[in-house]
């Protein structure tokens, strides 16, 4: 079975730590990374009643999306609410690892589960992050020599686009130069114009990459020489981000998006809220797992009829609502996050047995409607 660490580092390969947000608290909270793990439990918080489902299940890992501590803490006391969380995970020898907001914006990540929930296609990110950087390198080599240049800067990290790798473009041309009497060229004579067969060769390589590439080009190469160009690419909008923009199967009313949305998503006693117009048309929709109300103008440039979140507020949304022409549903936070914890487990699912807790722990446990009349 795979040590703690092996299992972190499954977990960090998709959810990236750096990713996070600076004021975030991400990571292995508690647990020996040499320690074996047979069985991992998925959550959405890490409070009491889900360590009781952690111990009862014999789960050697609890994997949560909300942090334990998100403040700082001088004590892990167990008079308090988290440090008895703290105590009992170490007592039942269970480590406890969280995945926010790097899973917020990761790609897939926790709008990419919710959007999946609710039958949206064509998921695209809501609030794009730049995507790496990217080099071209261009030289010029002999055909003969096309392969092995090319399996050379391949390892070192260029060529990829992607699912695929070793990506180039190659075009016949001719060469031409004087090597200096000094010189002991590959082809040709010192002092004489030469002129050879060449094939031009590109490759997109990420710009962390570039001295690892060019020191691989430069290896590979058969010449004293090579001529070779760098070019700095536009840095394009990325797959991750805040949020996620889709597309219903077939348009329905806001009134019925709302029913639908509830029907998707877990039930807790929030439920799901609308604001808007009951009637309006809604076909392009846009989400974001948790607290996602400062979306709104962003959905609406997107083309979104509607922006699903939760935690919204009422001058915002009354204000989005007249002022951006868009429909906000607002649904209870856990559950706006709970379909991730399916994705995520799945990272694992080869090396470890995983289960996903369905205690609901959204805070709010009660929810009675107005008596019929008003004002």
């Amino acid at each position: 079975m795979p040590a703690l660490g092996d299992v972190v580092r499954e977990l960090e390969d998709r959810y990236d730590p750096a990713s996070a947000e600076p004021w975030d608290a991400v990571g292995l909270v508690c647990g020996d990374p040499d320690a074996d793990v047979r069985r991992a439990l998925f959550a959405v918080d890490p409070v009491e009643v889900v360590v009781d489902e952690a111990i009862a299940t014999g789960a050697d890992l609890l994997v949560t999306h909300h942090p334990l501590f998100l403040g700082g803490t001088t004590s892990v006391a167990a008079t308090t609410a988290k440090g008895l969380v703290v105590h009992r995970l170490l007592a039942a020898g269970i480590a406890l690892y969280v995945a926010h907001t790097n899973a917020d914006v990761a790609f897939p990540g926790v709008s990419d589960a919710l959007g999946e929930a609710l039958g949206l296609t064509d998921l695209r990110p809501l609030r794009a992050q730049p995507g790496e950087p990217q080099d071209k390198v261009v030289t010029f080599v002999p055909a003969e020599a096309v392969d092995r240049l090319l399996d050379a800067m391949s390892r070192a990290g260029a060529g990829g686009i992607g699912d695929y790798s070793r990506c180039a473009f190659l075009a016949d041309g001719t060469g031409t130069f004087r090597a200096s009497p000094e010189a002991t060229p590959t082809v040709g004579k010192p002092g004489e114009v030469t002129s050879t067969p060449e094939v031009r060769v590109e490759m997109v390589s990420p710009r962390a990459r570039r001295s690892s590439v060019l020191r691989a080009l430069l290896d590979a190469h058969p010449y004293e020489e090579p001529a070779l160009d760098v070019l700095e690419l536009a840095v394009l909008p990325g797959a991750r981000g805040l949020g996620r923009v889709g597309e219903l199967d077939c348009a329905m009313s806001l009134q019925d998006f709302t029913r639908h949305a509830a029907a998707s998503l877990p039930r807790t006693s929030w439920g799901v809220r609308a604001a808007g117009d009951p009637h309006r048309v809604v076909r392009t929709v846009a989400v974001c797992g948790g607290s996602g109300g400062d979306l709104a103008a962003d959905a609406r440039r997107a083309g979104a009829d509607v922006l699903l979140t939760s935690d919204l507020k009422h001058h915002a949304t009354s204000e989005a609502v007249a002022d951006l022409g868009i429909g906000l549903v607002d649904a209870a936070h856990w559950a706006t996050e709970w379909p991730w914890l399916n994705s995520a487990a799945q990272i694992v699912a080869t090396t470890v047995e995983v289960s996903v807790s369905t205690v609901v722990t959204d805070p709010w446990t009660l929810h009675a409607t107005s008596p019929t009349g008003g004002p």
